[in-house]
């Protein structure tokens, strides 16, 4: 799945900049230079960043709708600092503000953090679905079953014996693609009479939840 942002400016200068930047971390633009038309496009769809120029005529009352709830978005939003954006409240409010002339640096480095905070709130409810082998292994037992989907913060299996509830048990498998064989500590939060069990990722290392995360964005953003 694309990420998408619109940016609401008619500064065809920094425009370019930012399309190039968004390009390159794969974030569709729309660019809409009426405030007004902005606002209702925003009602009507969802996008996932929203760039605001505050030296935009009608982008202070804009702003004040977007970020008091009253447009149908709650994304990061990222302002785009000019002479008009002094006397701003709302820039106080916004996720990141930076300023014009636009910085190539610091316009990558701002845009890559909200694509990084966008990533996060989807991939925090996204499943992956999966055919492959799990091991899961207890103090009782060492039990071969099925991975039937994958998130960040657990995973679905498919197993013949019923698993004990909230039972403490080590996983692993290997992520499609990859030569890493990802072990993690977890527990069995849910069952069903169907073989079916729901398990809770426990304290994972750095380097094994960022293999994830990554791998994770990759099946989503190829989606």
């Amino acid at each position: 799945m694309t990420l998408s942002s619109m940016v609401v400016s008619r500064d065809w200068q920094e425009i370019s900049v930012l399309e190039c930047i968004l390009g390159s971390l794969r974030i569709n633009v729309e660019v809409e230079p009426r405030p007004e038309i902005a606002s209702a496009k925003l009602k009507k769809s969802k996008i996932d960043a929203l760039i605001v120029d505050c030296d935009l005529n009608g982008s202070t009352s804009f702003l004040r709708g977007v970020l008091d709830g009253k447009a149908n978005t709650a994304v990061p939003v990222v302002i785009l600092s000019g002479s008009n954006c002094r006397e701003t409240p709302q820039a106080n409010s916004a996720t990141f503000v930076f300023k014009k002339p636009i910085s190539v640096e610091q316009a990558v480095h701002t845009l890559s953090a909200a694509r990084n905070m966008i990533l996060d709130g989807r991939l925090r409810y996204y499943r992956e679905t999966l055919d492959l082998p799990v091991w899961l292994t207890s103090t009782a037992r060492r039990t071969k079953a099925h991975l039937v989907n994958l998130s960040q913060g657990g995973m679905c299996v498919h197993t013949k014996q019923t698993l004990p509830a909230h039972e403490a048990l080590q996983v692993s498998f290997a992520l499609p693609g990859t030569k890493q064989s990802l072990k993690n500590q977890g527990e069995v939060v849910w069952t069903n009479q169907d073989g079916y069990a729901g398990i809770k990722f426990l304290e994972m290392k750095p380097r094994a939840k960022r293999e994830l995360q990554l791998w994770l964005e990759r099946q989503y953003l190829t989606r």
